[in-house]
C-alpha cells in the first residue's frame, strides 16, 4: 500500500501528532506500507526505514517537506493547506508518484480520500464563541474557526471520503454536523513499554525534585493545550475549595499562562501552581504527579489520561471526553457529572487525597484498563479499515 499522509508537523510532544507518529511507524514497519509524509516539521520519527523483525514486508516513511508560511496562524494554515496539495500535484506530475490513499489526520488537504478525525472544530467553535477575545485577536480567532469549519463541511460531507473517528463521541458529532452515519471508531492507544508503573518509580524522585515538591504534597496534573477547554478554571477553583489539603498543581501546555496566573492569584492558589511547556520527556510529568485531572469541556479522546492510567495514576475524567467511554466509574477512574462544577471536582479530589488506599487501587485498575488499548491494536484497526476502504473503492470503480 502506498499512502500519502498530510500533517503539518509530527512529533511526540503533542497528543494528535504523537498518535500520528505511532501509527505511521507501525504501518511502515509492521505492515510494509510506503508512507509519503507531507509535513512542515518532523521530529522523533524513524524515516526511510525498513520493516523490523516480524514485519509483513518492507516499509519506509519518506518525508516530503512542505513550505512553512510565516505570519498569523490563519495565514500559516491556509498556506499549509495549499502548499501540501501543490507539493503532491508536483510529485504526481514530475515523479509520477501514485498513492492508494491521501490520508490526513483531520482537514489538512483538499484531495483526501480517507480521513482520521481527531477533533470536530464545529463543536470547538461553539464552545469558543462565548469566550473569544476582543479586538484583532478575537477577529483572527473568528476568521480561523470560520475557515476551519468551512473546510470541515467541504470535506466531511463528501460521501467518497471515508471517515474514522477516535471515539464514539466524535463519530456522533460527525453524524450531527455532517450527516455521516458511516464512521468507523478506532480509539487511541498507549505504548506500555514506555508508560508503565515501573518507569514512574525510577523517575519520581528526580521529577518531584525538579518541581520542588515535598514528599507529603499531592500533585494534581493537567496536560493539554487550550486550558479553558481542558478545565483549568474549574481545577483552580476546586483547589481553592481544598486549602486544607497539601495540594500542588502542575499545568502543562502551550497556552499563554498570564490569564491563568491572574485567575490563580485571584483565588489565592497561585503559590501552589507550577506551569510548564510540553516536553519530549512527557513521562516526567506523570512521574511527578499523584492524580491526573481532566475536567474537559470537550475532548475527542484525551491521550494524556490514557497514558496516566497506564502509569498507574488515578484519574478524574470528564464525561465530555472520549476516554470516558472506556473507563468504569469508581473502579479505574472518577467520572465527573459536570466538568464545570468546581465543587464536585473538589469533592473528587478530596476523596482521593483522604483515602490513599482507594487512590492506589484505582491506579492499579487503571493499568489493566489501559493495557487493552495499545498502539499495535490501533494500527491493526486502521490497517483493516483502510484495506476495506480500498477494496470498496476498487469494486465501485473509484480506484
Amino acid at each position: 500500500m502506498r499512502v500519502a499522509v498530510a500533517s503539518p508537523f509530527v512529533d511526540r510532544q503533542h497528543g494528535t501528532e504523537r498518535a500520528v507518529a505511532e501509527l505511521l511507524e507501525r504501518l511502515a514497519g509492521k505492515y510494509g506500507w510506503e508512507i509519503n509524509l507531507y509535513a512542515q516539521r518532523v521530529e522523533d520519527l524513524t524515516l526511510e526505514g525498513r520493516g523490523g523483525a516480524g514485519s509483513k514486508g518492507e516499509g519506509a516513511i519518506r518525508w516530503r517537506r512542505v513550505i512553512l508560511l510565516p505570519g498569523p496562524h490563519i495565514f500559516k494554515f491556509a498556506g499549509w493547506y495549499l502548499f501540501n496539495y501543490w507539493r503532491r500535484l508536483w510529485d504526481r506530475m514530475v515523479e509520477r508518484a501514485r498513492f492508494d490513499f491521501v490520508f490526513p489526520p483531520g482537514i489538512n488537504c483538499p484531495d483526501a480520500s480517507a480521513v482520521f478525525v481527531h477533533a470536530v472544530f464545529h463543536r470547538l467553535a461553539e464552545l469558543q464563541r462565548a469566550a473569544l477575545p476582543t479586538g484583532l485577536r478575537g477577529m483572527h480567532r473568528r476568521l480561523y474557526y470560520a475557515l476551519i469549519c468551512t473546510l470541515e463541511r467541504r470535506t466531511y460531507t463528501r460521501k467518497n471520503v471515508a471517515l474514522a473517528a477516535v471515539s464514539r463521541r466524535t463519530a456522533e458529532q460527525l453524524a450531527r454536523y455532517f450527516g455521516r452515519s458511516d464512521v468507523t471508531v478506532i480509539p487511541y492507544g498507549v505504548n506500555t513499554d514506555i508508560f508503565h508503573p515501573g518507569a514512574m518509580v525510577c523517575l519520581r524522585g528526580s521529577a518531584r525534585e525538579r518541581w520542588q515538591m515535598a514528599p507529603h504534597e499531592v500533585c494534581l496534573l493537567l496536560v493539554g493545550n487550550d486550558w479553558r477547554n481542558k478545565g483549568l478554571p474549574a481545577l483552580l477553583e476546586a483547589a481553592s475549595h481544598c486549602r486544607d489539603l497539601p495540594l500542588r498543581l502542575l499545568v502543562v501546555g502551550q497556552d499563554d499562562p498570564a490569564p491563568s496566573i491572574a485567575h490563580a492569584r485571584e483565588l489565592g492558589v497561585l503559590e501552589r501552581v507550577s506551569w510548564s511547556a510540553p516536553s519530549r520527556d512527557v513521562l516526567s510529568f506523570y512521574a511527578a504527579a499523584d492524580v491526573l485531572v481532566s475536567a474537559s469541556l470537550e475532548d475527542s479522546f484525551n491521550l494524556p489520561c490514557l497514558e496516566a492510567m497506564a502509569c498507574g495514576l488515578p484519574v478524574i475524567v470528564s464525561p465530555e471526553a472520549g476516554i470516558s467511554e472506556w473507563v468504569t466509574p469508581g473502579h479505574d477512574a472518577i467520572l465527573l457529572k459536570d466538568p464545570r462544577d468546581a465543587q464536585e471536582l473538589a469533592e473528587a479530589i478530596r476523596s482521593l487525597v483522604n483515602d490513599p488506599e482507594r487512590a492506589r487501587q484505582m491506579g492499579q485498575n487503571a493499568v489493566v484498563t489501559a493495557s487493552k488499548l495499545t498502539w499495535d491494536r490501533h494500527a491493526e484497526a486502521v490497517y483493516e479499515w483502510l484495506s476495506q476502504v480500498k477494496q470498496k473503492r476498487a469494486s465501485s470503480g473509484a480506484g
